[in-house]
């Protein structure tokens, strides 16, 4: 008894067809890091702009979706509200936000350094090996650095941290793009 094949279309489209979302992907990476690099002052300007109005989108969103779907209804309100004033407050004060994100960055690093430091370091302790105790240790310690250094010196250090790392992944997407492009 044979069985009718039926042929199913994907929905989703295949890698080696959006090879060029990757491109565009390392396109932009890569001249996002160049800027930070060339033009430190007007990019962090601009990236902050526009982290200020995908906060603001993105709280009305929330609180749209809170009317649509009430589950987790109180956690929705809260960012959706907070996502508008954080958003609005970028938006209406960039040149602060520009100096001011950066800042609180390398303070929300240094805490999470210390944080993710002191968990590796318990999980050493529970008997996950000196691996996780000694990469606790480090952790700490840059937390710590972090806190303790003056904010615009690691505030600029990251940025160009960012811009290297973004240069480098913006070279290897674009080097992926042209692989899955050649594969296909």
């Amino acid at each position: 008894m044979a069985t009718p094949e039926v042929a199913t279309a994907s929905a989703a489209p295949a890698p080696s067809s959006a090879w060029w979302v990757f491109l565009l992907e390392g396109i932009a990476a890569l001249v996002i890091g160049i800027l930070l690099i060339t033009d430190t002052e007007q990019t962090v300007f601009t990236l902050v702009l526009f982290l200020g109005i995908w906060w603001f989108i993105s709280g009305i969103f929330d609180l749209i979706s809170l009317f649509i779907d009430q589950t987790h209804w109180g956690w929705k309100l809260f960012s959706g509200i907070l996502g508008i004033i954080a958003g609005l407050i970028v938006i209406r004060h960039p040149m602060w936000a520009a100096l001011l994100v950066p800042a609180t960055l390398v303070w929300v690093l240094g805490f999470f350094g210390i944080l993710i430091g002191v968990m590796a370091l318990a999980r050493a302790f529970q008997g996950a090996g000196w691996g996780a105790g000694i990469l606790g240790v480090i952790s700490v310690v840059l937390g710590l650095i972090l806190l303790g250094a003056n904010i615009g010196v690691a505030a600029i250090t990251i940025i160009y941290l960012a811009a290297i790392w973004a240069i480098i992944g913006g070279v290897i997407a674009i080097i992926f793009a042209f692989r899955v492009r050649a594969a296909a």
